[in-house]
């Protein structure tokens, strides 16, 4: 079969990898040579992912479809799945997911419990809201890995907000945030990964480090894996889904967003558990059986981010001393130039006991620092 990707970052880069594991001719559009995912595709072609023509001419000769960014053409996508072509997630699927104000309308069509909303066009509006606040502002488009999100506490931070088609959502004391992996096959069978518990780093809004299974009481487990099935049978696709959720001081569990594709959120999956969550989509690409998502042991991850103060050529600083821990998996995404702030790889950690779990977590982010020469 012959597969296409859209787009070559670093999920692209670890589907890759896994695809090695198949016979599979794998493509990837994507607008720079020298993306994480270029030098290990089998056809590489340079062009715009958002571009109509770009999209459908790369499309119309493979067999199956997916993306890891929503920011595509979905225009172009629907004209190819009518063809034929296999799209996962669905256009439909990534027409929703791809714009907050329509994932919010979603979750409120389907009673999936998600935060009390409010649809704002421009800034201006923000002012017929001033007791709904605190608040979150979110632009409907053009957000990622924190960006195009906005915390409002107050009327005096009005001004943060986006003078764009956005959502403003009721502000969750949060107790623990978590994501859940589904996967969907094209029979409609569905499986869910065991919860990892997310910790987020406060200055750039980018996932720190995380825990998985997440430690959860039963009932909210049990909400978490209802909640985030509802959210994928609502969404009628196969595919691979992340599906973020709070959970406040009450142990309610709400949705706060989901994602079409591979996530961050599941990269520990690729040593901690059978089948990885790169491992399940290929399966669901090539009609394959679902894998196994059991974990095989509890895991960490940590997020290695460019530094502040440094942008230019990367250089690892600690990379050896990490490298000689007992059971940790450095994964670097092979991007040559770092800026604050920028995903530059992770580090995986595998363990029985969730102390060793958390202590080598933050010895590792003390210690591996991405600087420039």
């Amino acid at each position: 079969m012959k597969v296409g990707i859209l787009g070559g970052g670093q999920l692209g880069r670890m589907l890759l990898q896994a695809a090695a594991n198949y016979d599979v001719t794998t493509f990837v559009l994507e607008n720079d040579p020298t993306c994480p995912a270029a030098h290990l595709c089998h056809n590489f072609v340079l062009g715009n992912i958002n571009d109509y023509d770009t999209v459908y001419n790369f499309g119309k000769h493979l067999d199956a479809l997916t993306i890891e960014i929503e920011a595509v053409n979905v225009d172009a996508l629907e004209q190819l799945e009518k063809e034929g072509v296999k799209v996962y997630p669905t256009p439909a699927a990534i027409r929703i997911i791809k714009n907050k104000i329509l994932q919010k309308q979603f979750y409120a069509d389907n009673e999936i419990p998600s935060s009390a909303f409010h649809i704002t066009q421009s800034s201006s509006d923000l002012l017929k809201h001033i007791d709904f606040l605190p608040a979150v502002h979110k632009l409907g488009e053009g957000g990622y890995d924190g960006k195009g999100v906005q915390v409002i506490n107050n009327e005096s931070e009005i001004e943060l907000g986006f003078n764009a088609p956005s959502v403003l959502e009721k502000k969750i004391n949060i107790q623990k945030e978590i994501a859940l992996i589904v996967a969907m096959d094209a029979n409609g069978k569905t499986i869910i990964y065991p919860p990892a518990e997310m910790i987020f780093d406060p200055v750039y809004n980018l996932l720190d480090y995380q825990l998985s299974p997440a430690k959860l009481e039963e009932k909210q487990l049990w909400k978490a894996e209802a909640i985030a099935r509802k959210v994928v049978n609502g969404l009628k696709s196969p595919g691979l889904f992340a599906i973020e959720l709070f959970i406040d001081h009450q142990g309610d569990v709400r949705v706060n967003e989901a994602a079409p594709r591979v996530h961050n959120s599941g990269h520990h999956t690729i040593e901690a558990n059978y089948s990885s969550q790169y491992d399940m989509l290929l399966r669901i690409l090539l009609n394959y059986p679902l894998g196994n998502p059991t974990a095989i042991l509890p895991s960490a991850i940590v997020n290695i981010i460019g530094a502040e103060g440094f942008s230019g050529d990367a250089v690892y600083e600690g990379l050896d001393e990490v490298l000689k821990m007992d059971n940790v998996f450095v994964h670097l995404y092979g991007k040559k130039q770092t800026k604050p702030g920028r995903k530059m790889g992770h580090v995986t950690i595998i363990s029985s006991d969730y102390q060793d779990l958390t202590h080598k977590a933050n010895k590792i982010k003390h210690t591996l620092k991405v600087g420039t020469k």
